[in-house]
């Protein structure tokens, strides 16, 4: 190699690591760029929430603060939870003093507060016997015209044989009001027969229209195929589907207004246009006084029910010295007698 060749191949070297040595020097400096503006950034963020950014990452997260002013901060505008309103039974809760038997289910609920105070296989399906008529109650209250003159018919008295009815005969002339408080009152099959071929057009009809206002009302343990409750097997309830009935019930005046009287006289008119009358006793011995119930312990309504299925059943609305409402449930007894010693041992809790 000649001299001017090797001097020229010693100036390109040099020039490469003088380029070499700028671009490093160029890198060195670009990330002290980004660490500057990167500490920069941190310290705004800490400057404008005043304090340090990580001790905002525990909080939960709220919409309406990143949205002020938007749909999100109106609390009127979220919709309530289904249960909202509802004592919510998921298992069973024991009470000291209170031992239903081994075929029995029971429930006490505070209705204020929203308390299970006591409840025993409140979610497994029972038969309901006669407390079926709180539904056929509130649905002749919802679509019927308590001055409408219903004519019994026949079909009204094709029951089964012992069955509770009020006496009446093929052709007579009752108000809807009147059957409503032979309904409540006595517990009369033919009057509930009536109603529901009145309302409902048939009792088909009527039947559809109770497992639709069960399901509306979220009693999801619940099959109808009467208006009055005699056996069936696919005619079923559970002790808390009747107590989202019963609750649903106080909503109208008339249903606790009747089930509080002890005796309820019925008159009325036969075919041949000759007049009747006849006085039924209410079947809740509370209202009869055949049991007394616990001491400052007020009975405000509710249905009996009794086959012998389902055994003595009962489902009341009362409250306590105070005023407070509580809804109680005894499913299954074997007696009647056992059935309100059962419920008192209940109701005696409730002060």
């Amino acid at each position: 190699m000649t001299a001017a060749k090797k001097k020229n191949s010693r100036r390109k070297q040099a020039r490469f690591r003088s380029s070499r040595r700028k671009r490093i020097r160029n890198t060195v400096l670009l990330l002290l760029l980004f660490v500057v503006l990167g500490g920069t950034g941190i310290g705004a963020i800490y400057v404008l929430r005043n304090g340090t950014v990580f001790d905002k990452l525990e909080d939960a997260y709220v919409a309406s603060r990143e949205f002020s002013g938007g749909i999100t901060d109106l609390d009127s505008l979220r919709a309530d939870g289904f249960a909202k309103n509802l004592c919510v039974v998921v298992s069973d809760v024991p009470m000291d003093g209170v031992s239903l038997g081994e075929n029995q289910k029971g429930l006490l609920l505070d209705l204020d507060d929203r308390k299970v105070l006591y409840s025993k296989q409140a979610l497994q399906k029972v038969y309901p016997a006669s407390i079926t008529k709180i539904m056929t109650a509130m649905l002749a209250l919802k679509y019927g015209n308590m001055d409408d003159v219903v004519t019994i018919t026949q079909e009204n008295l094709n029951l089964e044989e012992g069955s509770q009815v009020c006496g009446f005969w093929a052709g007579d002339q009752v108000t809807m009001d009147q059957l409503l408080h032979c309904l409540l009152v006595y517990s009369g099959n033919d009057a509930a027969a009536a109603i529901a071929e009145h309302v409902g057009g048939s009792t088909d009809g009527f039947v559809e229209m109770m497992n639709s206002y069960a399901r509306e009302l979220g009693c999801t343990g619940t099959h109808f195929t009467n208006p009055h409750g005699l056996q069936d097997e696919n005619h079923y309830t559970t002790p808390y589907d009747i107590y989202l009935m019963l609750k649903e019930a106080l909503n109208y005046p008339e249903f606790t207004q009747i089930t509080q009287s002890g005796s309820y006289t019925v008159e009325y008119t036969h075919a041949d246009g000759s007049s009747a009358s006849t006085t039924l006793l209410a079947t809740d011995h509370y209202l009869t006084g055949e049991a007394t119930p616990p001491k400052n312990v007020t009975i405000l309504g509710g249905k009996t029910g009794t086959t012998d299925n389902a055994g003595n059943c009962l489902a009341l609305l009362s409250q306590n010295a105070y005023g407070k409402p509580y809804i109680s449930i005894v499913i299954g007894a074997a007696t009647k007698d056992e059935l309100y010693e059962q419920m008192s041992s209940l109701l005696q809790n409730i002060n």
